[in-house]
């Protein structure tokens, strides 16, 4: 048998159904605008949710739900100052995965 052939069916065999669920899941993630925007603005520094919802125009609720969502994928992660949560990227795979796709579409 071929020595790539055999490679890619083992590479096949890997893709597990909790690793699929989890890759799905990390593109669920990424496709939807607000999720991208939040991402974005935490890939450049932390912010609370006060600070995403003032600088991307949202509602604190709509940021915490989205915040939430990212937060149990692991892709953001907080620390927390007094009363006041910081959030942060938590995963710098799918941090470059987003800024590649951003460079991509700037220079579609």
């Amino acid at each position: 048998m071929d020595e790539s052939v055999n490679h890619e069916q083992k590479n096949q065999e890997q893709l597990d159904e909790e690793i699929l669920f989890i890759v799905s899941q990390t593109f669920k993630a990424l496709g939807d605008p607000t999720r991208i925007r939040i991402l974005h603005l935490l890939s450049q520094s932390e912010h609370s949710v006060n600070d995403i919802a003032e600088q991307l125009s949202l509602l604190q609720s709509t940021v915490s739900h989205q915040l939430r969502f990212l937060k149990n994928l692991r892709l953001v992660k907080y620390r927390r100052e007094g009363t006041t949560l910081f959030y942060s990227p938590d995963d710098n795979h799918v941090m470059n995965v987003l800024q590649q796709t951003i460079h991509h579409a700037q220079h579609h």
